[in-house]
């Protein structure tokens, strides 16, 4: 099933199921008024939202159509948000732009951090920032959704956790996040709101694509219209979910509504392009000496999703403007073309 959450003015919006592509809507606030009231009595609620899904998409019953643009995100605000580095390529990328290396305990153990959780964007809400010089950068990644999970968990049973799939923008702020680092503290004011995907979806909606762990789809990402990358997340993901959650959850029990991220999506491939600005100038430094892929500017336009082989929309798209408030106005935004017309 696939699960949205609509602005209504309260804090955590109101659940609606949609139906399979992406065009009708319902509330149902008899079953649960907000996606969180939802986690945390799964085992109740989940399949009577799949009985409200069955019967969306066989047109029974009332319904409304979907537009991204009345959604929040799907867990407006979150009690966790963890997110990995899976992909090692874009870490040994921007490691030996650096001048460093990789460390071989990478392999072995992931990286990961824990990020703000209480406000998260929505899907088509405008990517606000200071400056153009704080250097703003998208981030494409797959995030997924738990139920409680248990204190130890192996990462076989880890898998089982995994409630609900989307996609996430960690937007991040490029030249505050290295002197945070270079602190030893990790991360804070380089790490801003993140966006999620419209809606969130079950993992037997997703197959055969969520297999081992794994989403064996492409993530596409545009900029100004432009399509920018299209990295298989399934390959080149060192660690699968189940291995990531089972990670976090060695030393501590993880709450129902826990999000965690797959880290920026990356291929070795130049072919494959790039989820974020930062992997384009890396990898332009090493071929060429020197970085020019300027970071996200005012009235930039990101667009995030992920297709089906039938070419649908899987979780909607996040669809983004950045806007910088006291500088020049913010340009009309592009007519909502299909992605795959804006990258022809």
């Amino acid at each position: 099933m696939k699960l949205a959450t609509l602005t209504n003015g309260a804090r955590d919006g109101a659940l609606a199921v949609v139906n399979r592509d992406l065009t009708r809507m319902r509330a149902v606030p008899h079953i649960a008024a907000t996606l969180q009231t939802a986690l945390d009595d799964w085992a109740r609620a989940a399949p009577l939202l799949q009985a409200e899904y069955e019967a969306l998409n066989a047109g029974d019953g009332a319904s409304q159509p979907f537009d991204p643009a009345r959604c929040a995100a799907p867990l407006p605000r979150a009690y966790q948000w963890l997110d990995a580095s899976a992909y090692l390529n874009h870490v040994d990328l921007t490691r030996r732009a650096r001048g460093g290396e990789m460390p071989p305990s990478f392999l072995t153990d992931p990286l990961m951090y824990q990020g703000a959780s209480d406000d998260f964007m929505g899907p088509c809400e405008d990517i606000t920032a200071a400056s153009e010089e704080l250097g703003v950068d998208l981030e494409a990644e797959i995030v997924v959704i738990t139920d409680d999970v248990p204190l130890g968990v192996d990462a076989d049973s880890a898998l089982e956790h995994v409630v609900l799939l989307g996609l996430v923008n960690d937007v991040t702020l490029r030249n505050v996040v290295l002197p945070e680092l270079s602190k030893g503290f990790g991360f804070l004011q380089g790490k801003p709101a993140s966006a999620l995907s419209p809606v969130l979806v079950t993992p037997d909606e997703l197959a055969p694509y969520w297999r081992g762990g794994k989403l064996h789809r492409a993530m596409q990402v545009w900029l100004n219209g432009r399509q920018i990358g299209q990295p298989q997340a399934g390959e080149e993901m060192q660690f699968h979910f189940g291995e990531l959650i089972a990670h976090a959850a060695r030393t501590r029990r993880l709450g129902a509504g826990t999000l965690l991220g797959s880290g920026t999506i990356s291929n070795a491939s130049d072919d494959a392009g790039v989820c974020c600005l930062v992997e384009a100038r890396v990898r332009e430094k090493l071929r060429d000496g020197e970085m020019r892929t300027p970071f996200l500017k005012h009235g930039d336009r990101v667009r995030i999703g992920m297709r089906d082989d039938a070419g649908h929309s899987l979780f909607g798209d996040i669809d983004q403007q950045v806007r910088i408030p006291g500088t020049r106005p913010m340009p009309r935004a592009a007519s909502a073309s299909s992605p795959e017309t804006a990258a022809a």
